[in-house]
């Protein structure tokens, strides 16, 4: 057993799963132990798990597996509970790579409480196999005519490194939306240690040389993934949002991915938001966010879910109160 090793150990192990999920990059866990968390990485025969722990005082500290493990099996599962009672974890919190349809979770933990997933559960998924044409003719008419639009009304997209545009640029559209938004010096980090590997791109829409729209796209195999996005209110009528989106398609193509994950709508049965969009309005929750990613022509997936591992009881329901009290949970 490799237990906490070397960067290196674990991005060469992380190699032999080339569709891993990048919440178990090491890069990932870098990012996360820059900003509250400290990263531990486990490795046991074939298998192997990125842990993250956010510490708390009196040495006590909450254990989260994002997306993992790699490959699972009792030993490997046993070495993570070792780890977490190691660090005095209150509870951790596994959430699989895994969506609904694809086998349930298996571990040797008797006694898992389900619970509520960090990541958002239900998401659009676009396939990026066919041509260009073949991937535009799978949307719907409107965003095609919306893509086609921008490219007339002059909107230019082109890769960028200018991270602190980006974060003027979500600090606006949280303001305008009502989003959760990150500092500078986090999104910064990601670009730093995700853009030199060519992981992830920054990409930014222009019109006469005005940033307009925003988003950092990321891959990881055959999988990429919408990271982060913004706009400014500027020139919304030539449909930058549309056209950056395809550009973030065509760059994750060009680099061998079949998917693209447009990473979180409302968490209801498609049925139920294909019924509801029309009347629910833009500012309310991920319904505008929705309105916007059905266009894509994508697959809606729910994933699994989440479950709890919990050691201190009493600790575990203070927590868990103070959660619903903050109205959140841990970033």
């Amino acid at each position: 057993m490799i237990m906490n090793g070397t960067r290196a150990e674990w991005d060469e192990f992380y190699t032999r799963f080339p569709n891993a999920h990048f919440l178990q990059s090491g890069a990932w866990g870098d990012l996360k132990s820059r900003f509250g968390w400290k990263a531990v990485r486990v490795i046991e025969g074939e298998s192997g798990a990125q842990l993250l722990f956010r510490l708390f005082p009196l040495g006590y500290s909450i254990a989260y597996l994002a997306k993992g493990p790699l490959s699972e099996d009792d030993a490997i599962y046993r070495q993570i509970d070792q780890v977490c009672r190691s660090n005095r974890a209150i509870f951790l919190k596994i959430e699989p790579d895994r969506f609904e349809g694809n086998g349930l979770l298996k571990t040797p933990f008797p006694d898992l409480r389900a619970s509520k997933p960090i990541q958002p559960r239900r998401t659009v998924v676009v396939s990026l196999t066919g041509s260009e044409e073949d991937i535009l003719g799978r949307m719907k008419q409107k965003t095609r005519y919306n893509i086609r639009l921008a490219e007339k009304k002059d909107v230019v997209v082109k890769p960028s490194s200018d991270v602190a545009e980006f974060h003027r640029m979500a600090q606006s559209t949280a303001q305008r939306d009502a989003f959760g938004v990150h500092t500078k010096a986090y999104y910064q980090a990601v670009y730093d240690l995700f853009h030199p590997a060519g992981a992830c791109e920054l990409l930014t829409a222009y019109y006469n040389d005005q940033p307009l729209a925003a988003l950092f796209v990321l891959k990881q195999g055959e999988n990429a993934y919408y990271l982060y996005g913004a706009s400014y209110e500027l020139e919304r009528n030539r449909m930058p949002t549309y056209l950056i989106q395809w550009e973030a398609m065509r760059w994750a193509k060009q680099r061998g991915c079949s998917w693209y994950d447009l990473w979180g709508i409302p968490d209801l049965d498609e049925e139920e938001l294909e019924t509801q969009f029309q009347a629910r309005q833009s500012h309310e929750g991920l319904w505008g966010v929705y309105r916007f990613k059905r266009g894509f022509g994508g697959e809606v997936r729910r994933s699994v879910g989440a479950w709890d591992k919990v050691y201190h009881t009493g600790l575990y329901r203070m927590y868990s109160w103070y959660l619903r009290f903050r109205g959140g949970q841990a970033d």
